[in-house]
C-alpha cells in the first residue's frame, strides 16, 4: 500500500514539475533520489512497526545466545529504566529488547526456565545477549559456571500471570 502511495506521489510530481525543467537528465536524477529516499523511509517504518509488535499476539520472537549474571557491585544502583537493581529480583539487562519487556529465559544445558523483566542495558560492546540477576541465574542453575547458552522468548509488555 505504501509503495503505491510513493508511486502516485512521483507521478503527480512529474506532471507538475516537468514543464518547468530545462535539463531532462537532472530531472530524472532528482526523481530517482526522491524515490530512493521514499523507499528507505518505508523500510524504516516497517522495521519500527515490527519492533512495536514484539510480544503482540501472533508475533513470536526467539533469541539465542550467551547469558551471564550481574556482579554484586551493581546491587542498589539505578538501572537504565530508573528502577533500583537488586540481586534478589527477577530482572535482566538486554541490548536487543525494549525496556519493560517480559521474557522467558531457558537454560539450554538443563531445560530450566525463568520469567524476567528487561529493565537495564548491557555495555554496548558486550557480545552476550542477556545479563540476569543472581536469583534468576540460580533458578536457571548456572551460577557456578558464570555463563550459559540460553533461549530467550519474548512474552510482551504485560506481566505474565503469576509474576
Amino acid at each position: 500500500m505504501q509503495d503505491k502511495t510513493v508511486l502516485h506521489l512521483l507521478i503527480i510530481l512529474t506532471a507538475c514539475v516537468k514543464p518547468f525543467v530545462l535539463n531532462k537528465n537532472l530531472f530524472v536524477a532528482g526523481l530517482l533520489v526522491i524515490a530512493i529516499c521514499c523507499m528507505v523511509n518505508i523500510v524504516y517504518a516497517q522495521q519500527a512497526d515490527n519492533i512495536s509488535k514484539v510480544g503482540s499476539p501472533g508475533v513470536k520472537r526467539l533469541l539465542y545466545g550467551l547469558a551471564s549474571f550481574y556482579a554484586n557491585k551493581f546491587n542498589g544502583r539505578r538501572t537504565a529504566s530508573g528502577e533500583i537493581f537488586y540481586q534478589t529480583k527477577f530482572t535482566c539487562a538486554c541490548n536487543v529488547l525494549p525496556l519493560g519487556t517480559w521474557i522467558r529465559v531457558t537454560n539450554l544445558h538443563n531445560g530450566r526456565t525463568v520469567v524476567v523483566k528487561t529493565n537495564d542495558r548491557l555495555h554496548p560492546k558486550m557480545k552476550r545477549i542477556i545479563d540476569l540477576t543472581k536469583a534468576a541465574a540460580a533458578k536457571l542453575g548456572y551460577v557456578g559456571r558464570g555463563l550459559t547458552r540460553v533461549k530467550v522468548e519474548v512474552l510482551g509488555k504485560k506481566a505474565p500471570p503469576g509474576e
